[in-house]
């Protein structure tokens, strides 16, 4: 048997790689997202939602669930969650099992995102307080309606 030889003077070839293709806008955010595809909670998560106006809302009868899960920023997957998390939303399904959702799942949907998002309540916290509190989606529509006008008032006073 013969014994090897190795030439450590000698540096060595290394083939180089080919350059990876820079990723396109989508594939940014969803590497920015992370591999689970969660959002930080630093990102000011519910601050970006674009819900409709009422008038507009309630124009239409049914959403799809992605146009829901765009509305709010979020993957169809977490909607699909909170769903069968809480038995507030029932989605109307087609025979295709397709979820269709009424303008009254939007609103509480905005609401289940406002206490899970912003108060930062956990998932159980959250059923609680629609279990217990009866008149919570007017408290939060008040609150919202009022955070509206002094948003409103904010800005007249800085044009003044």
């Amino acid at each position: 048997m013969e014994q090897l030889k190795f030439d450590f003077d000698e540096p060595r070839s290394v083939p180089e790689k080919p350059a990876a293709p820079q990723p396109t806008g989508q594939e940014k955010e969803v590497q920015k997202q992370g591999r689970s595809g969660r959002r930080s909670l630093k990102e000011g998560v519910s601050k970006d939602i674009v819900l409709p106006p009422d008038e507009e809302l309630f124009s239409k009868s049914y959403y799809p669930i992605g146009q829901v899960a765009e509305m709010f920023g979020e993957q169809t997957s977490l909607i699909r969650y909170w769903e069968n998390e809480f038995k507030v939303l029932k989605p109307k399904k087609n025979k295709k099992g397709d979820r269709y959702f009424r303008p009254e799942d939007v609103k509480t949907l905005y609401l289940i995102n406002h206490l899970l998002r912003d108060r930062k309540f956990t998932i159980e916290g959250a059923k609680e307080y629609l279990k217990n509190e009866k008149a919570a989606m007017q408290k939060f529509e008040l609150i919202t309606s009022l955070e509206k006008m002094k948003l409103f008032l904010t800005q007249f006073r800085d044009n003044l």
